[in-house]
């Protein structure tokens, strides 16, 4: 068993002693400043919104946070945007294709919503290279299952492309989180990638058995295990059997860097799970860089695939 990273610092030995290039971390954040600058005053406002405190470990310029990620050992950088009203994705997918343009290392993202439109600007995303979405209905207050977005979620089960979904219901539930709408939409489309964000935070077993059911569904690690997280949602321990089976169906994810903690963190707090060297493998590195199909000899860009 490698010794776990207890600062940022030791964090590219820890996955050097694994054996491994470099971290795939399928859950990052990058964002247009405007909205960014309203995610960080809503995490100010944490302890009206979820009742604690959040205060953002890494409130820096996006060419910093870029730089430390680099550093940290990540090789690709997904911006995971996503819209909470009508008329937005479009906007953001456009962003994002400027980010990935511009930033060698990124991992192409896009997003989508249930409006009327959503079928063309997803093709187009499509089209212009996007490989990642991300779709968060806490906060978008709609049900992955919407009539609307079926045009849509066609496209992207034949692309063949994995969604980022967050749709448990933690921090914070909202009318359309939790597993039903989910497994609702799998029975329309059960070719779908879908990375169930946060392991499916709070409803961890009912997500489980979505990843045991659909071949394409997974789990993302994002806050999962942290001294954070468990104050509110810890791994019930009759899960952790099940989290260690789905070995190849779960990828390291962070929500860097709007969490209240150093990076270093989440590596430990995966490693103290005490699944071994070769789960950690997987979730590390295998998993998410054959979802975000980063190639390990490549020097900087994951477009550079490995096919």
């Amino acid at each position: 068993m490698s010794e776990p990273p207890k600062s940022d610092g030791a964090i590219p030995a820890y996955w050097k002693r694994l054996g491994l290039p470099g971290l795939a971390d399928i859950h990052v954040h990058f964002l247009p400043e405007s909205m960014l600058a309203k995610v960080w005053a809503y995490f100010d406002n944490a302890e009206q919104n979820y009742g604690r405190a959040w205060p953002v470990h890494y409130r820096l310029a996006e060419d910093q946070r870029l730089h430390l990620l680099r550093t940290f050992g990540v090789r690709g950088i997904p911006s995971l945007a996503y819209p909470h009203k009508p008329g937005m994705a479009e906007w953001l997918n456009i962003w994002c294709a400027d980010f990935a343009a511009r930033v060698p290392d990124a991992v192409h993202s896009a997003t989508l919503y249930p409006e009327d439109d959503v079928e063309r600007y997803v093709r187009q995303a499509l089209a212009r290279g996007a490989w990642l979405f991300k779709m968060h209905v806490q906060v978008g207050v709609f049900a992955p299952n919407d009539e609307r977005l079926d045009p849509a979620w066609a496209q992207i089960e034949e692309a063949g492309a994995p969604v980022i979904l967050h749709a448990g219901s933690a921090p914070r539930p909202g009318e359309f989180t939790g597993p039903k709408p989910v497994r609702a939409l799998l029975e329309k489309f059960p070719k779908l990638t879908l990375v169930i964000a946060h392991l499916g935070m709070s409803e961890y077993d009912a997500f489980a058995d979505l990843a045991f059911d659909y071949d394409n569904v997974h789990l993302d690690t994002t806050m999962a295990g942290t001294d954070f997280t468990n104050e509110f949602s810890p791994l019930p321990d009759a899960y952790l059997w099940r989290l260690a089976e789905l070995g190849d169906k779960v990828v390291l994810g962070s929500d860097f860097p709007n969490i209240p903690y150093p990076y270093a963190h989440q590596l430990e707090a995966l490693d103290r799970l005490g699944f071994g060297d070769e789960w950690l493998r997987k979730v590390l590195w295998d998993n998410g860089a054959r979802l975000m199909r980063l190639n390990p000899d490549a020097d900087t860009n994951p477009n550079q695939l490995s096919l």
